[in-house]
């Protein structure tokens, strides 16, 4: 059984087996009133950068247990007023950053489309989520509301990386409206930008075989590949045409035509596997 995983609100690189460490704050929370730890229970912390920390538990606020040690992140005294879990250090695992970088640009989405979106996309391993306004939008990005909106999306990046127990999570990065990503795609020469368009003349699996050194599983330099998916209205022929034009690649995933919500995670099962993420 998977043991459940919970995010460290300190630094916990430096950690090394046999020491002690108290996990706090809102996941202490959910680890004493929701999932009921107890001592001797082992868990999982990481930080979302890479760093995966396992560790038993020997105390918690409402467990004192055998252990009155403080240690990173212990509150001060044995006790901070809240929740806390206290465990000791049985593993550390330092998970480096994958190649090629995934990101997925959604666009906007109505229905909590584009959260389905980076939800799953988040379960099957991309590294960065690019919200889109598309000209097709339906939903938006509210000035008023965007910090509020954005903590969705990100909410959504930690529930979904958690559930698949990743120890390095993905960057929601700030919003863009077709302006602004076109000018991406013109200035991030890195990065190879796929378009999902219906009307595209090849396939990703087509495109991908015809670039067998782009996807070079064994390739070391920095690169990145981009999959930009559109709202449920599509993407607009003017769109298309400034992305295109900036460098990227429009491309047809198969004969059926998917939605907003599962393009994207089709697109990065195909990528995964192509360049050896998944080998």
């Amino acid at each position: 059984m998977s043991l459940p995983v919970f995010r460290a609100e300190d630094p916990i690189d430096e950690l090394r087996e046999g020491d002690t460490y108290t996990l706090t704050g809102p996941e202490a929370r959910h680890a004493v009133t929701v999932r009921r730890l107890s001592v001797d229970e082992a868990l999982d912390v990481v930080d979302g950068q890479g760093t995966r920390v396992t560790g038993t538990v020997t105390a918690t606020n409402k467990e004192p247990g055998r252990d009155t040690a403080g240690g990173p992140g212990a509150p001060s005294g044995g006790s901070s007023g809240g929740d806390w879990v206290r465990l000791t250090v049985t593993a550390v695992e330092a998970q480096p950053a994958r190649r090629p970088s995934l990101v997925l640009v959604q666009a906007l989405a109505k229905g909590d489309r584009d959260l389905q979106a980076v939800e799953t996309c988040t379960e099957l391993g991309v590294d960065a989520v690019i919200p889109w306004q598309a000209d097709r939008s339906v939903a938006r990005f509210r000035p008023d509301r965007m910090h509020k909106q954005l903590d969705k999306w990100r909410s959504t990046v930690v529930a979904a990386a958690k559930q698949s127990r990743r120890s390095r999570w993905p960057i929601v990065q700030d919003p863009v409206n077709s302006a602004a990503l076109e000018a991406r795609i013109r200035d991030e020469g890195q990065t190879r930008w796929w378009i999902l368009h219906e009307a595209a003349e090849q396939t990703l699996a087509q495109a991908l075989a015809e670039n067998a050194a782009v996807v070079d599983p064994h390739r070391t330099d920095p690169h990145v590949f981009a999959v930009v998916v559109g709202p449920e209205g599509g993407i607009s022929e003017v769109e298309l045409g400034r992305f295109v034009r900036a460098g990227a690649q429009p491309v047809l995933l198969g004969p059926e035509v998917l939605r907003s919500s599962t393009a994207g995670a089709a697109a990065v099962v195909m990528l995964n596997q192509a360049t050896g993420r998944w080998s």
